[in-house]
């Protein structure tokens, strides 16, 4: 993932990424035909979907069921782009891997009637300062049990 190995582009000074997974999960059909993932205001939030699974549900019909993904491209312009083309008879799921995108996504079910399950995870990234996890370091250390000495022996006289 493209976002994660990236901890401190600004050579250590500053701030480090923080990432938190969250499943997702979403069904599309012909009575709910789209679902759109935005992430929270907050400034200091990233919020990303990765894809994982697309997949027929119970009762598809025998035709095809095109999913449609529309999101930011690099210029920042909409685009919508099929990811998926599913049939009961022959391709009923696809993987699509780590299918990264940033919010806000559209999913829409271009063409059939489902139902398709969309899967994988909602990613929030945020900034975190270093200063702030040193600070935690310190308090983890303060909790740890002091070492354990060996009782000595008593003499006997």
């Amino acid at each position: 993932m493209s976002f994660l190995e990236d901890d401190s582009s600004d050579g250590g000074a500053g701030a480090r990424s923080q990432l938190e997974s969250y499943v997702f999960s979403c069904e599309l059909s012909s009575e709910v035909p789209f679902y759109t993932f935005q992430g929270d205001e907050e400034e200091d939030l990233e919020h990303f979907l990765e894809l994982r699974t697309i997949c027929l549900g119970e009762g598809a019909k025998e035709e095809n069921n095109v999913v449609e993904v529309t999101a930011m491209n690099h210029q920042g312009k909409k685009i919508s782009v099929p990811v998926a083309n599913l049939h009961i008879s022959c391709l009923p799921m696809v993987s699509l891997g780590e299918f990264e995108l940033m919010a806000p996504v559209t999913l829409r079910l271009k063409s059939g009637s489902g139902p398709v399950t969309v899967s994988g995870l909602h990613l929030v990234a945020s900034e975190n300062d270093e200063e702030s996890e040193a600070s935690d370091e310190d308090e983890g250390s303060e909790e740890e049990m002091p070492s354990i000495k060996p009782a000595k022996k008593k003499q006997n006289l």
